[in-house]
């Protein structure tokens, strides 16, 4: 009996440091799989972004006879709604680039990087619609609901108004979407990205900006259904019986993707959006990086890269529509932290280049 208590006691010694490191392990995987969505959701901005640096032709937009032939309508007569529309997106993009610089020397600074996410999301979010309505302004449409101004700005991709980088658009019934200007994506099928790992080649890049698409669309046509089947005045209804329809089929999906239109880069950035009252019935996307393991500072440099691109874009259209003089008199008018800041820069390295290119 003694020398078998002797084994049991010397034993315990290496049986906890086991159950230790198992629990360890357990720990590990529940936080990985926790994760899970975070990643896939940077993923997919970080593809957005791969694309659009793997493209590098917003100098493009110079050639296209559509931004050479623009002009804005109305322009003079609104330029003061115009000016404040563009002071609330580039104040929006100048604190989604100031987030990292305010904390950059923190040991806690990914844990404020995190944090900020709960802002940082809506930051860039908004600051593309503002310089979206900005955009539409210059042709004398001024909205501000934001379900007209998506599906106006849908419109315009598919029209031609933006380079291959953002130009691409999702459009069809749920279960059968036909995804335009994403050559290579049409191995989505059979290529199936299963695993987590950020794209590193433009083909994946493609695939994973497709799925985001794809999903993007998803989301939407779901919400609209339940919007239009929880109210008995607009739910379709069975032509035999005359009953709201429980199950939809291809036609009743073909109904609800003609509502929806068209589904562009700008449905996916509304994806930042954060609604407390999850008023849109999509589920709130931070909640996605509640205690994740995600790099978020890549997160955050995918933020600003697409947002400099897709505003860049926009300005240089509002620009082409006013005039550089009268675009330059607009940025001269700015308070200081934004009129030094890359407000200057983009001008002097993006808008004025763009503007000579297309008078050649």
């Amino acid at each position: 009996m003694r020398e078998t208590t002797n084994v049991s006691m010397a034993s315990r010694p290496t049986q906890l440091p086991v159950q230790a490191a198992q629990a360890d392990e357990i720990w590990r995987d529940a936080a990985q799989r926790k994760s899970i969505p975070a990643q896939v959701f940077l993923n997919h901005f970080f593809a957005m972004d791969f694309h659009i640096q793997h493209q590098n032709d917003l100098f493009d937009l110079a050639k296209f006879p559509i931004f050479r032939q623009f002009g804005g309508l109305g322009a003079a007569d609104r330029q003061a709604a115009l000016e404040k529309l563009l002071l609330n997106s580039w104040s929006a993009e100048y604190a989604l680039r100031i987030t990292p610089v305010l904390n950059d020397r923190s040991a806690d600074s990914e844990q404020y990087l995190q944090s900020s996410l709960h802002w940082t999301f809506p930051q860039a979010y908004y600051s593309v619609l503002f310089s979206a309505r900005a955009f539409l302004a210059v042709q004398n449409i001024n909205v501000s609901n934001e379900e007209l101004i998506r599906k106006r700005i849908g419109n315009m991709v598919v029209r031609g108004h933006y380079p291959a980088s953002v130009g691409y658009y999702a459009l069809g019934p749920i279960n059968n979407y036909r995804i335009q200007r994403l050559p290579m994506a049409k191995r989505m099928a059979e290529a199936g990205r299963s695993d987590l790992a950020l794209p590193s080649r433009h083909t994946s890049a493609q695939i994973e900006v497709a799925q985001f698409l794809k999903t993007t669309r998803d989301q939407r046509i779901k919400a609209l259904r339940n919007a239009v089947q929880n109210n008995p005045k607009t739910a379709l209804r069975s032509p035999r019986t005359g009953e709201i329809l429980q199950k939809f089929g291809p036609e009743q999906y073909k109904v609800l993707a003609r509502q929806i239109g068209y589904t562009s880069y700008f449905d996916m950035l509304s994806r930042l959006r954060i609604s407390s009252a999850n008023g849109n019935g999509a589920p709130r996307e931070i909640e996605r990086f509640v205690d994740s393991e995600v790099d978020v500072r890549l997160f955050h440099q995918s933020l600003v890269s697409i947002v400099t691109h897709v505003n860049s874009i926009h300005e240089a259209y509002i620009a082409k529509a006013l005039g550089i003089e009268r675009y330059r008199q607009l940025v001269a008018k700015l308070p200081t932290y934004l009129q030094e800041s890359f407000v200057r820069e983009r001008l002097n390295t993006v808008i004025e280049p763009l503007l000579a290119a297309a008078a050649e």
